[in-house]
């Protein structure tokens, strides 16, 4: 069998979890057995970093991207016929793309069957809401009816798939997963030296400092918390997405300057080393799919706050966190009954490190993505 899988971009600071996931999957489906090739743009990639990833086996075509904003590609429609043509299945990642609606277009023109997996972009929500909607009425509202299958990442996806009309019985529940390998590094003395983070207990958020990701949500209830916590550190890593500028100023206003750090964007050891120094990982968000960092997060035995936006309830009827409502007197809440408790943390860590790995590697949605793919390439023949 051979898969392609679309998404605008392969480049991970900005590109998120659908980056994470587009790569993973193509990686570990390859080492099941399937053929499979990434068609993207080159948005933030250097020549250099493509290599590394076609050095893995992994068959990548980047086309050229003619305009950032809106990740427009270059026409290239003699490549995407040859590259869905030889394709059993096509998989459109996200929603907003032109590349999306590019490679719908040549799939339903060669007979092509398409499975989308939108990952939390369905909703019309933040910036650019008109040209959303205009998307949705022009092609976009086409794109996701007209799928062979619906995948959704998290519980409240499947409520976004049937607002767009879709059957239920069409929407397959495969959530993201996680390698346990890549977070085994433990240099927590080295991570702190290097960061200058010393030896304080810290609560740690991993993302975008973007205003989806909520993070002046987590910062304002964290300056709010009671003497009792006067000892814990809060630690942002992730890249500016626009907002980092006003959480310095806020960080002053608040009076907390002496226990807020940035750190930026991390991966590989030291985003590793990161986690396994924190006491506490927040997901602050105000909307989301599927949080990776859940994932990340339990992986390394940490506990986790986050809110009910995240797609990820379970976590808290498994006790390996709290979820909260997204507002600030939600997080404060949470952060007040959990950091009370630290042997109670340490408990909640351990059951989340057990529950994550027996349900939520990568292996196992490749299973569930190939019992899918099966289905749809014999309904092809």
């Amino acid at each position: 069998m051979k898969v392609l899988f679309v998404n605008m971009m392969l480049e991970p600071v900005n590109g998120g979890g659908t980056v994470e996931r587009t790569l993973q999957l193509a990686r570990h489906m390859r080492k099941a057995g399937i053929d499979c090739a990434i068609l993207t743009t080159d948005v933030g990639m250097t020549f250099q970093a493509l290599e590394v990833l076609r050095g893995e086996g992994l068959r990548i075509t980047a086309l050229r991207c003619l305009c950032d904003r809106f990740y427009f590609p270059v026409l290239s429609i003699g490549i995407m016929i040859k590259l869905v043509s030889e394709a059993d299945v096509v998989h459109l990642m996200g929603h907003w793309t032109v590349i999306n609606v590019l490679s719908y277009a040549v799939a339903r023109l060669l007979g092509k069957r398409y499975v989308v997996c939108p990952a939390g972009a369905l909703s019309i929500y933040g910036r650019s809401r008109v040209l959303k909607t205009l998307f949705n009425f022009l092609i976009g509202k086409r794109i996701i009816a007209n799928a062979n299958g619906h995948i959704a990442i998290g519980e409240n996806e499947i409520g976004q798939f049937k607002a767009y009309g879709v059957a239920a019985d069409t929407i397959v529940s495969i959530p993201n997963g996680i390698n346990p390998d890549d977070f085994m590094a433990e240099d927590v003395e080295g991570f702190r030296r290097r960061y200058g983070l010393k030896n304080f207990p810290f609560i740690l958020f991993l993302g975008r400092l973007h205003p989806e990701k909520g993070p002046d949500i987590l910062l304002t209830a964290f300056s709010l918390l009671d003497g009792r916590f006067s000892n814990i550190h809060l630690v942002f890593v992730g890249p500016d997405n626009g907002m980092l500028e006003e959480l310095r100023r806020n960080v002053i206003g608040y009076g907390v300057s002496d226990r807020v750090h940035f750190i930026g964007y991390l991966s590989g050891t030291d985003k590793s080393a990161a986690y396994h120094a924190a006491t506490l990982v927040v997901i602050p968000s105000r909307f989301e799919a599927m949080s990776i960092v859940v994932l990340e997060a339990g992986v390394c035995g940490l506990p986790v706050l986050l809110t009910d936006q995240c797609g990820f309830s379970e976590i808290e009827r498994q006790n390996g966190g709290a979820v909260v409502p997204a507002s600030v007197e939600g997080i404060k809440l949470g952060l007040e009954k959990l950091l009370c408790d630290p042997g109670r943390l340490r408990e909640m860590g351990n059951i989340n490190k057990n529950y994550i790995q027996e349900n939520y590697t990568w292996d196992c949605a490749v299973q569930k993505y190939l019992d899918l793919f099966r289905k749809i390439h014999a309904f092809n023949h």
